[in-house]
This record gives structure tokens, C-alpha cells and sequence, in this order.
């Protein structure tokens, strides 16, 4: 069974035991976070469900495995002939999920 759920402007397709990282969310290790947008829920053998856009009462449950920061990246500004020049460095916040549950009725006893 897997899902596609919506956090931080991006969708990501997740399944049980799956590990992934999105934009920071709050909170620490092993701290519970449960996802109640999602987009799309199917199961190995049935027809997916589809929302329009979320699908109601579907949840993902979720673990918080670190909270850690991306590679630097930088960034240049530039202008020809006016002496203008910038560079600045940014590194992203991140969050590493484990998938725990995928609940299509909302039950995540």
C-alpha cells in the first residue's frame, strides 16, 4: 500500500517503513507527526482513491528520525559594468520521516 500526501509545497509517495526528508517541521527525535493531507491512497490489488483534492479522514503517520541541514549552496548576483557584485551562502533545514502508518479510514490505533 503506499500514498501521496502534500507537505512543505511538494508532494512525496510514501509507503510503510519508507524513509524520507521534507522542509523543516517542528519537533524532535522520535516525536509523532501524523500527515492528514493526502492526495492519494492504493493498496496493492484495489482501484486507488483519489481525493478532490485531499481525501477525507485518510491519514500517514509519521516518525521524526533527525532534523538536520542540506549541503551549502551559493548564491550569486551579479551586474555587468555597475561594480555590482554579491555572493551569499544558504543552507536548507530539512526533517528525515519514517513511515509508520498509512491509515485510508483514519484509525491509527
Amino acid at each position: 500500500m503506499y500514498a501521496v500526501i502534500q507537505t512543505g509545497g511538494k508532494q512525496y509517495r510514501v509507503k510503510e517503513g519508507d524513509l524520507l526528508f521534507v522542509e523543516k517541521l517542528p519537533g524532535e527525535s522520535n516525536d509523532k507527526v501524523v500527515f492528514d493531507q493526502v492526495l492519494l491512497i492504493s493498496g496493492n490489488d484495489s482501484d486507488p482513491q483519489v481525493g478532490a483534492p485531499f481525501l477525507e479522514n485518510a491519514k500517514v503517520a509519521c516518525e521524526i528520525v533527525e532534523q538536520f541541514r542540506g549541503k551549502k549552496i551559493l548564491v550569486y548576483k551579479f551586474k555587468r559594468r555597475k561594480k555590482y557584485r554579491k555572493r551569499q551562502g544558504h543552507r536548507q533545514y530539512y526533517t528525515r520521516l519514517r513511515v509508520t502508518q498509512i491509515a485510508p479510514n483514519g484509525d491509527l490505533g
